[in-house]
């Protein structure tokens, strides 16, 4: 009778062994059954974080700090409304002086002087003098066309040829008067970021946004792809043109409909051409860019806006880039879409 007891309380002991174990190994398993959500403000604008699951060891008060401080580093570095950030310093300095530059800031740098040359100078860092006389910077917005002596001026100071980067040293020369301006590229650029801190520490499923740019990965826990919702560019209301549904893709539009004044029946948008100094007029409502990192996908839908449909689709052509233009006609919209553009959203795109 006690050997018989004995055997029972060695049994139980065992089954509840073998549960702990099993919890155990449950608990640490990965939570691909819940979508947490994060969100904030950043660079002016929104920003938001949806997770299949947290990373391993971490909550999500955690988590929100580490991506908030990865946020404001790149804030820190890259904006023009900040006058202690590091491109508002290389604004600053007088002719013939070099700034040593953080990692990032040479990322950046590096990828628009690529594009600058690849376009001909339709897309400049350099721009920012112009993008100022126009009233879209810093300062307060314009409600008219500048003098042509503002923009004449402000053209002398526009060139990225004028640029020189010593890699080596990581630092760059200030020849005079250069005003760089990452409003094009560092929203996506932020957005790279926050998605390469989530895949380091194990991430597999997750949708990044900020301020429209975003970048997607993996699945929702049910097996369906992220939902990206594309605006139709019409000024004051917010329509939806197309979703498309995509996996392992960043996702960035440019348009002029939400940034513009209007004189005299005309509307000046934004986004500038480096090459005339005049915003750009050649009817293209937006420009769609899918590209596996988001700071591409987002300094392109602005050069392709510069560049326009017809120059704008021969490059992406040549490169073999996933474009949508939405060219207004008439009363409505057109789209023009490149080749890469139509393979990736077959079976995924919805009108």
């Amino acid at each position: 009778m006690a050997d018989c007891s004995r055997r029972a309380v060695h049994s139980e002991k065992r089954g509840l062994l073998a549960l702990f174990f099993c919890l155990l190994l449950v608990a640490c398993q990965p939570d691909r059954e819940h979508i947490y959500t994060l969100s904030g403000q950043t660079m002016g604008t929104t920003w938001s974080v949806k997770t299949v699951g947290l990373p391993a060891g971490t909550t999500l008060p955690a988590l929100q700090q580490d991506l908030m401080a990865l946020l404001v580093t790149i804030n820190n570095q890259m904006s023009t409304y900040q006058d202690d950030a590091e491109i508002s310093r290389y604004n600053r300095l007088a002719a013939g002086q070099w700034q040593q530059v953080s990692a990032d800031f040479m990322a950046v740098l590096s990828l628009s002087l690529e594009l600058a040359g690849q376009t001909g100078g339709a897309y400049d860092p350099t721009v920012g003098p112009l993008v100022n006389a126009w009233g879209f910077g810093p300062g307060a917005m314009r409600l008219q066309r500048p003098d042509d002596q503002v923009l004449e001026d402000a053209r002398a100071r526009v060139g990225y040829q004028r640029v020189q980067v010593d890699r080596d040293k990581q630092a760059v020369l200030q020849p005079g008067g250069v005003y760089l301006d990452f409003s094009s590229v560092a929203k996506g650029y932020a957005v790279d970021k926050l998605a390469d801190f989530l895949e380091a520490r194990g991430q597999q499923a997750y949708l990044v946004e900020i301020g429209g740019e975003l970048r997607s990965a993996g699945h929702k826990p049910d097996g369906s792809a992220w939902r990206i919702a594309v605006e139709q560019p019409v000024p004051g209301i917010r329509e939806t043109g197309r979703v498309l549904e995509l996996v392992d893709m960043a996702v960035a539009t440019s348009g002029d409909y939400r940034n513009f004044f209007t004189v005299d029946g005309v509307n000046y948008p934004h986004i500038i051409d480096p090459r005339t100094g005049q915003p750009v007029g050649h009817g293209t409502g937006s420009v769609t860019v899918l590209h596996p990192r988001c700071a591409h996908a987002d300094a392109l839908a602005t050069a392709l806006s510069v560049l326009g449909p017809e120059q704008g689709l021969a490059f992406a052509r040549e490169r073999n880039l996933a474009v949508l233009f939405v060219v207004r006609e008439g009363g409505g919209f057109q789209e023009v879409r490149s080749p890469a553009f139509e393979a990736l959203v077959t079976g995924g795109a919805h009108d």
